[in-house]
């Protein structure tokens, strides 16, 4: 007699910006932490709370993307390994994956002189991702947004951003989407809703602005007075050059503050400088300088110093959100995802704004896609 296995569903992650850092570091990590040569360190839905939602597994998934870049992931991997973001041997021990991942990419856009219009792009970039899922067989596909910083858009553009034509095709595609990003996306009039997919973000939650949603709201409960909220950015590699755009650097900046305004009651004193340090490669470095009232007036301050790698940071939250957004979709769910609040700095309205209360919105969320069954 034979006994008959069924095939694992396979999920497709669709990412912009796919020859970047941080999605070459999604790639090898996921790679890595599927064929056990890594522990996902990060990951917070493999942790036992997410025991039995139906997740996908780091295995299940397939990678592909758009990029405007010519340089292979396997290269790309090889200059992460050098600079210490990737351990030294994984880009050779994953080689297989970032091979076949790379095969999947496609050209984006714009480029330089297309003369296509914004219906064609987005229609063109569509197809891209509707011919991926079906040559790989893909029972959905998540489309994740990690390209760098474009400017906010300016009043009177004729023309979509970039970000937001990726964002109408994979809403043609059928793909859920992601935006991981502070660029635009679907933040922008032209789109409105309802979504048929689940839509979250945007701007990941990595370092300085996670510090934020922990101790805004402390000062808040404590009843201390912040008085000023300063900060300051040393960063490099592509986010660093694209940040050094002033236009770039507002609006990362928007979700910095949004968050001391949702978690505070009112906005501080102070801004964020955000300086491009090409040197410092994929590191980066973020100092907060929180003056404060005490009882009678007491003046006070707190200086925090954080010190990252952003991919290192970044990918276990994409490959989480991926995780997450596969299941709802999975499970009939559609439009924006309060309940991911835990890894934007904006996310959808309606979501709480500490750390703690998104937190245990998530747990609440993880209950929700392990009662919704297969």
């Amino acid at each position: 007699m034979t006994t008959s296995t069924r095939a694992v569903p396979r999920t497709g992650v669709w990412l912009i910006g796919a020859r970047g850092s941080v999605a070459t570091t999604v790639v090898a990590g996921c790679a890595a932490v599927a064929g056990g040569l890594q522990p996902a360190v990060g990951m917070v839905t493999l942790s036992p709370r997410f025991a039995g939602c139906g997740l996908p597994e780091p295995g299940s998934l397939v990678f592909g993307g758009h990029d405007v870049v010519s340089c292979p992931l396997p290269k790309r991997a090889e200059q992460l390994a050098a600079q210490g973001v990737l351990p030294y041997d994984l880009p050779a021990a994953v080689g297989g994956e970032l091979v076949a991942a790379d095969a999947e990419i496609r050209i984006g856009g714009p480029l330089a002189a297309d003369p296509r219009s914004d219906d064609a792009l987005i229609s063109q970039f569509a197809a891209d991702i509707d011919s991926f899922r079906t040559r790989n067989n893909l029972a959905r596909c998540v489309v994740v947004n990690v390209a760098s910083t474009e400017p906010a858009v300016r009043e009177g553009d004729g023309r979509l951003p970039a970000s937001s034509l990726y964002a109408a095709a994979a809403l043609g595609a059928g793909a859920s989407y992601v935006n991981f990003t502070p660029s635009t996306g679907l933040h922008h009039p032209a789109f409105s809703g309802p979504y048929d997919v689940p839509v979250a973000g945007r701007d990941g939650k990595t370092g300085q602005t996670m510090l934020r949603s922990v101790l805004g709201p402390m000062f808040a409960q404590r009843a201390l007075t912040v008085r000023s909220w300063s900060g300051t950015n040393l960063l490099g590699g592509g986010d660093g050059a694209a940040l050094a755009d002033p236009a770039a650097a507002a609006a990362k900046n928007a979700g910095k503050e949004r968050v001391l305004a949702d978690t505070l009651g009112t906005t501080p004193e102070g801004v964020v400088h955000i300086d491009d340090v090409p040197s410092m490669g994929d590191w980066k470095t973020a100092w907060d300088h929180v003056a404060f009232e005490g009882f009678l007036g007491t003046r006070m301050v707190l200086q925090t110093i954080w010190q990252g790698c952003d991919s290192a940071l970044a990918a276990p939250l994409v490959l989480d959100l991926v995780r997450l957004v596969a299941r709802a979709h999975e499970a009939g769910l559609a439009g924006p995802l309060p309940e991911l609040a835990f890894y934007f700095k904006d996310p959808a309205p309606g979501a709480p704004s500490s750390l703690a209360e998104q937190y245990t919105a998530l747990l609440d969320f993880a209950e929700r896609l392990r009662a919704a069954g297969t």
